[in-house]
């Protein structure tokens, strides 16, 4: 019984820490894309996530997720398509797309979050 136990706490550990690995695959490439554009600036994932839920996106995240594709996306080629497309939307800021503002070293998305 004992054994089992520790197995099914080994399998949750695996598990849980395969879905954050794949969360910061999307963190990994925007830092590749702009953190030289972005200097100061503090990158984590409140790029596109306003609070500590993950679920809860701001207007750039809601952007991304539209061309991601599926959830957990680990495919490099289309995250960053993702990141490229999704700059080119319009942001909150009137007459800027998101990667207007990150082209002036601004962080693209707001604090609020989209429902």
């Amino acid at each position: 019984m004992r054994n089992l136990i520790v197995a099914a706490c080994m399998l949750a550990f695996v598990a849980s820490s395969q879905q954050a690995s794949a969360r910061l695959q999307y963190l990994k490439e925007f830092k590749a894309a702009y953190a030289s554009k972005l200097s100061g600036q503090k990158l984590t994932c409140a790029v596109c996530h306003p609070t500590k839920s993950k679920k809860d996106r701001n207007n750039y995240g809601a952007a991304l997720g539209k061309h991601v594709g599926m959830k957990n996306q680990k495919d490099v080629a289309k995250i960053k398509a993702a990141l490229e497309k999704g700059g080119k939307e319009k942001s909150a800021t009137d007459g800027k797309t998101f990667i207007d503002l990150i082209n002036d070293g601004k962080m693209p998305g707001t604090k609020d979050v989209v429902k």
